[in-house]
């Protein structure tokens, strides 16, 4: 068993992981599944809060295990309303999740890890560098734990790090989420982002229902390994000839339309990416895919000679992609004075502070 003072986390755990705990605890196996409603249907700050089981057995369950849940230690609110809170995880570090209302929708883009491996030029995060994984405890704590849960209409697993490169922990944690014991979310409210890690995004198509975001940001191979160091060993080219290879995602296939949404994120950056050259590859990249294109304003981080586009060259990069067959919007920026926005989140000023 585990000493108190470093109790395990329920929080994450299935309804058949739950009994074997109850169990394994000498209690009614059916507490597994009082447990799991508790956790995921009440939301309970604590294990005291578990009336229908037994004071006993709350003592039990309370000496080696924990709900998991640790409120947010800071929080800072932009003139639009989004706000970003900063959340403690169980190996003592910190990670950023942004909380974006929108008239009757409510979005949170939520973290998988402290830091990024996959140091993008364009990328706060990744110049943090890599600290940690995530576990599914503290991936859901920041859904949790969070004072506007109850609002939420949408997760978007575009915080800190690549979900690819931490799949078990956010598979977990999106099963949490849409499982019908869990909080019976529909997956299309769910979206996971990726720099196109192919054998994490392989099994993450095949495992989930949940939409999925490819960050592209340029559609020609040196200039996307240039921003994207991740280019050079999973080529944008061989990602798309991956998602073609899967009927959903293919135009023009009814029987399977609509059955979950592709997405291409791409920063517009001032004359490096959004000439009509760029315009054309990208067209030709995606052709043949039942996607969208979110064309996203930089937002400008120390130490790089990146600038963002101006408006009227990214209108006429969506018209083009647009009239090519091609969704294309162009994303508003949110939170950008709180640096909430899109590529601004970082944790390395607390870790220094520490």
């Amino acid at each position: 068993m585990n000493e108190a003072s470093n109790p395990l986390p329920l929080l994450g755990m299935t309804p058949a992981e739950l009994k074997n705990i109850a169990i394994s605890l000498k209690m009614p196996s059916f507490t597994g599944k009082q447990i799991a409603e508790w956790l995921y249907k009440t939301q309970v700050g604590n294990i005291d809060e578990m009336t229908n089981i037994s004071k006993i057995n709350r003592q039990k369950l309370s000496a080696n295990y924990s709900i998991g849940n640790m409120p947010h230690i800071e929080v800072q609110t932009s003139r639009d309303g989004t706000k970003k809170y900063l959340f403690p995880t169980s190996t003592g570090k910190y990670v950023e999740t942004v909380f974006i209302p929108e008239g009757d929708r409510a979005t949170l883009c939520v973290s998988c890890q402290v830091g990024c491996k996959m140091n993008c030029l364009f990328c706060q995060t990744g110049k943090q560098g890599f600290e940690g994984s995530l576990t599914a405890a503290d991936i859901l704590n920041q859904i949790y734990s969070l004072p506007e849960r109850e609002l939420l209409t949408n997760i978007v697993f575009m915080g800190q790090g690549e979900p690819m490169d931490n799949l078990d922990n956010v598979m977990r944690a999106t099963e949490v989420l849409t499982a019908e014991w869990g909080y019976a979310w529909s997956p299309k409210r769910i979206t996971v982002s990726t720099v196109g890690i192919k054998n994490g995004l392989k099994r993450f198509i095949e495992e989930s229902q949940c939409h999925l975001a490819i960050s592209l940001h340029s559609a020609i191979h040196e200039q996307r390994a240039m921003l994207m160091p991740a280019e050079k060993a999973m080529p944008i080219k061989d990602v798309i000839d991956m998602l073609r290879s899967y009927p959903f995602f293919r135009k023009n296939d009814a029987s399977t339309a609509h059955q979950r949404r592709l997405s291409f994120e791409y920063i517009v950056f001032d004359g490096l990416n959004d000439s009509m050259t760029h315009a054309r590859e990208i067209t030709n990249l995606l052709n043949g895919l039942d996607c969208r294109v979110n064309l996203i304003r930089f937002h400008t981080i120390p130490d790089t000679p990146l600038k963002t586009s101006n408006e009227k060259r990214m209108e006429t990069l969506r018209d083009y992609l647009t009239s090519h067959g091609i969704f294309t919007t162009i994303r508003a920026s949110r939170g950008q004075d709180i640096f909430a926005a899109c590529g601004l989140l970082s944790t390395a000023k607390r870790k220094q502070e520490t």
